[in-house]
């Protein structure tokens, strides 16, 4: 069984490595670029999110914290819903490049929110700022 410290550390650096690549691959739409096109980042992130569920997964198996049961890890993955629905509006199903781009940054701002949910544990984590 994999140790706890690990599996954090495996979720944190797959939240960075997704991020990245959306970011990545939303500059690339803006710019209209080929490297959109090619197969590795067709590929890639959908692994990496794979990594970044299982983990978040077995961390909620092996902390016993659940959603719906913690205020924090439903504000998480409410968080995540609307990422994901704003991130395939910005890289897929927008019908214009604005309404790509506003739901690119969006996106970017939701995944803000979760991080600082994740960091404070707190579905309003700005409240104690």
């Amino acid at each position: 069984m994999i140790d706890y410290p690990v599996l954090k550390a495996v979720h944190v650096s797959c939240v960075a490595l997704s991020y990245t690549l959306f970011f990545a691959r939303g500059v690339w739409m803006l710019r209209e670029s080929a490297l959109l096109r090619r197969r590795w980042v067709r590929i890639v992130p959908h692994v990496v999110d794979t990594v970044l569920l299982a983990s978040a997964i077995a961390m909620v198996v092996m902390t016993g914290q659940y959603p719906f049961a913690h205020g924090w890890l439903t504000a998480k993955v409410a968080g995540l819903v609307a990422y994901i629905a704003l991130g395939m509006i910005a890289l897929r199903h927008g019908r214009d490049r604005t309404a790509r781009c506003a739901a690119w940054a969006s996106a970017q701002a939701v995944f803000l929110y979760i991080v600082a949910v994740a960091l404070a544990r707190d579905p309003l984590p700005w409240r104690g700022w």
